[in-house]
């Protein structure tokens, strides 16, 4: 799985990469027992980013079908506006590869942005009952 990490490489200067495709702000009600965000939260967070890229690539309604990976890379912080980009890494018949980057800041500190996720996700293009339909050329 190494191999699918993006940014492996020590970017002295890091930055997204790819479209933002959501942004939200972490609350109170979103950590776990020892305060911190939820990991569960994050991985909601980036499927949906996901789910927004890959709908655009088959015009019309899309189904997660695999995490390949997600790998947590610190913790997130309550009041941190949390942002995820996502970027296509394959287009098939019918189903797309998307890989997802969730960076955090609190912005109104002045902070950096700081990556805090990565994953590689698989969607599938659905018709309206459900079953695998031919993303459109």
């Amino acid at each position: 799985m190494i191999a699918e990490h993006e940014n492996l490489d020590l970017d002295p200067n890091p930055h997204p990469d790819g479209e933002l495709a959501i942004q939200t702000i972490a609350l109170p009600s979103d950590t776990n027992q020892d305060g911190d965000i939820h990991g569960g939260w994050l991985a909601c967070q980036m499927d949906m980013a996901a789910h927004l890229a890959c709908s655009k690539v088959a015009r019309g309604k899309v189904a997660t079908v695999a995490i390949e990976h997600i790998s947590f890379l610190s913790p997130i912080s309550i009041g941190s506006v949390v942002g995820c980009y996502t970027k296509i890494k394959g287009v098939g018949r019918s189903s797309t590869r998307v890989f997802v980057e969730a960076w955090v800041s609190h912005v109104v500190k002045g902070e950096e942005w700081t990556k805090v996720a990565e994953g590689l996700f698989v969607f599938v293009a659905i018709d309206d009952n459900g079953r695998t339909r031919a993303i459109p050329k």
